[in-house]
């Protein structure tokens, strides 16, 4: 059974609005409809947060569609959902968030090789206008160094 897990799902405003302090990879609990949703690529991360409650981390906010073909099984679509990390770095991540200025956001919605739903979460600082100035420069630079030495 050849399997395709392609499916990558970006929160490519993140990169922009935020510093990535650390990255996680964490496990994501989903109901039978939401993994299908996923498979067919109908998610979104934007505007999703993370939130520790009880010792547990929970993504908020996080849209995955609801499942065509899922009668009256159906998930809503905005809802939270438990993530799956090990303790220690539950811990850390509380640690750093608890700072002022630093927040829990997805970056990224991946299957992993054996089908299973993964997000990637970063412990992020928010940029200032300055900063999102640099990096669009940043970008035009590397785009145009791109180009000359394709030339």
């Amino acid at each position: 059974m050849t399997q395709q897990n392609n499916i990558v799902i970006k929160n490519k405003k993140a990169s922009f609005d935020y510093e990535f302090i650390e990255t996680f990879v964490a496990g994501i609990v989903l109901t039978g409809t939401e993994i299908k949703s996923i498979r067919l690529g109908k998610a979104s991360l934007v505007d999703s947060y993370c939130t520790v409650i009880n010792k547990e981390l929970w993504v908020k906010n996080m849209y995955i569609a609801e499942y065509f073909y899922g009668t009256y099984n159906n998930h809503e679509a905005r809802k939270d959902r438990k993530l799956l990390l090990n303790r220690k770095e539950l811990n850390k991540i509380e640690q750093l968030s608890k700072n002022t200025g630093f927040t829990v956001i997805p970056t990224k919605l991946f299957l992993n090789e054996k089908g299973l739903a993964k997000i990637v979460i970063a412990v992020a600082k928010g940029k200032k206008s300055y900063d999102k100035r640099q990096s669009l420069r940043e970008k035009d630079d590397k785009r145009d160094m791109d180009r000359a030495f394709k030339k």
